[in-house]
């Protein structure tokens, strides 16, 4: 089995004069160009833009001012506003948004020398656990694409696991990174809460969206983490920390790491195929000098009805924007400011993002704010400190990112609630703005990946990396593709 391309491999090659910025670009646009058709994992491609930044990479090289990473490829989700692309969403209503400014995590992106190589589909303003609400189609999942690939960042997953990119952006708010990676076998990560501009990220749920990277091993996650994060004075929302580098736990041993094992995500709902491999990678954990211990986070069975309060709240504020009077879509017939309205957001909008523009309508709306809002930001309090007294006995949370292996395409069209519950292992680290991440752990009994969840303490990624990479070493799941 050939190993794939990395980011690490890529910016080595690169740093060896084997391959020109240029040439791995033209090398991947024609393998979009060649598999995007079966996949639907990029909506935008842009030769001109990309081999101009592919160009300018090489300039850098050529001149000895390049950083590590300048020249190799990424994806970005469609979620980030970024000057020379649009920035549609998933949705009709920003069919025709050219974004007039890049996102935090875009500048950022650029200012390391990393070239776009496109745009990937998602979920219709980052809502949904499938992939299947875009209005550019669903995304298929490259192990079997009569499956999803998971959502919201489904697109950017895909490209990956399908060796389309080597990495790609992607943006959490309820599981969002962590469900599609863990469907397609590859690595993502959840940063702590303001570690990571959200300037120019297309709002969803504010005070839970989160951008970070995706990638094929923890070790590239951890390179561009490196990238991404940092203090934005544009976002109220962002952190102003000492920089970090997050790979220097990587070669750290796992002799005496305590892993905690929450009791709570083994019960009832989780296929026997998911728990076998997760109990498999925990073993694997023990061998390399870690220890397991019991805990328990009682509250974690009310994180996705808070869930599935707060967000959908704060999504009906923060698309009240898209009224079709300033930017996007306007129906093209109405007959008056109302109606105007009205259509617009009836014709713009999807299935799944108007039904929780309902929900959190009608929660935030005179005589339920208390009994709904309100009690759920209690709900989620409790939640994090749940976490708290956990941390006390271990350093590092483990256990599965899903119950499932990935679904098949319109296995829920017909039950949304089912795929709100596939978020019962993820959205409770949202809630307490806590750091999150999956990698490949297995396979499940119909051939489709299995993610294993690590959580840290607040500020804990390098830690959380550094665990995630001895595990690495010590299997071959991040190398399998689908080809092989």
């Amino acid at each position: 089995m050939s190993n794939p391309e990395t980011v690490k491999s890529l910016a080595a090659k690169l740093a060896a004069g084997e391959a020109s910025a240029v040439e791995l670009a033209q090398d991947y646009l024609a393998r979009i160009r060649a598999a995007n058709a079966a996949l639907n994992a990029y909506v935008e491609l842009n030769d001109e833009q990309t081999l101009t930044e592919a160009r300018a990479a090489d300039a850098l090289r050529a001149e000895g001012r390049a950083g590590p990473l300048t020249g190799v490829p990424i994806a970005h989700k469609d979620i980030f506003c970024q000057t020379g692309w649009h920035a549609r969403c998933g949705s009709k209503m920003l069919e025709s948004f050219a974004a007039p400014y890049d996102a935090g995590l875009i500048e950022r992106s650029r200012a390391v020398g990393l070239v776009t190589l496109g745009r990937t589909n998602m979920d219709e303003f980052a809502m949904g656990s499938t992939n299947e609400s875009s209005y550019y189609g669903a995304v298929r999942n490259p192990w079997n694409t009569d499956h999803v690939p998971g959502g919201s960042s489904g697109g950017s997953a895909a490209a990956i696991a399908a060796g389309l990119a080597p990495a790609a952006s992607g943006t959490d708010t309820g599981g969002s990174i962590r469900q599609p990676a863990a469907f397609c076998g590859i690595s993502g990560i959840k940063p702590t809460y303001g570690i990571v501009s959200r300037w120019g990220m297309i709002a969803y749920a504010s005070s839970l969206d989160q951008g970070g990277p995706m990638a094929r091993t923890a070790e590239d996650c951890a390179l561009l983490l490196n990238a991404f994060a940092g203090f934005d004075e544009r976002d109220s929302t962002s952190l102003q920390r000492p920089a970090e580098d997050y790979t220097r736990a990587l070669a750290q041993p796992l002799a005496g790491l305590r892993i905690g094992v929450p009791k709570e995500f083994f019960g009832d709902g989780m296929s026997a195929d998911v728990r076998a491999a997760v109990e498999a990678a925990l073993a694997t954990f023990r061998t390399l000098g870690a220890v397991t211990v019991e805990v328990s986070l009682p509250r974690s069975g009310m994180a996705v009805p808070a869930y599935y309060v707060i967000a959908p709240a704060e999504a009906s504020s923060n698309l009240s924007r898209f009224d079709g009077v300033r930017y996007g879509y306007r129906a093209p017939e109405y007959g008056n400011l109302d109606d105007m309205y009205a259509k617009t957001r009836a014709q713009g909008f999807g299935a799944e993002v108007k039904r929780r523009i309902l929900i959190g309508t009608y929660v935030l709306s005179h005589g339920y704010y208390d009994a709904y809002y309100l009690q759920a930001q209690k709900v989620r309090r409790l939640i994090a400190e749940d976490y708290e007294a956990a941390f006390a006995q271990c350093d590092l949370i483990m256990g599965p990112t899903t119950p499932n292996t990935a679904y098949r395409i319109g296995q829920n069209d017909e039950d949304p609630l089912a795929m709100y519950l596939g978020d019962i292992y993820t959205t409770s680290i949202n809630l307490a703005g806590l750091p999150g991440m999956s990698i490949p752990a297995g396979f499940g009994a119909d051939g489709l990946p299995v993610g294993l969840q690590i959580v840290g303490r607040w500020f804990d990624e390098a830690r959380m990396l550094g665990a995630a990479h001895q595990f690495q070493q010590a299997t071959d799941w991040h190398l399998r593709t689908p080809e092989n």
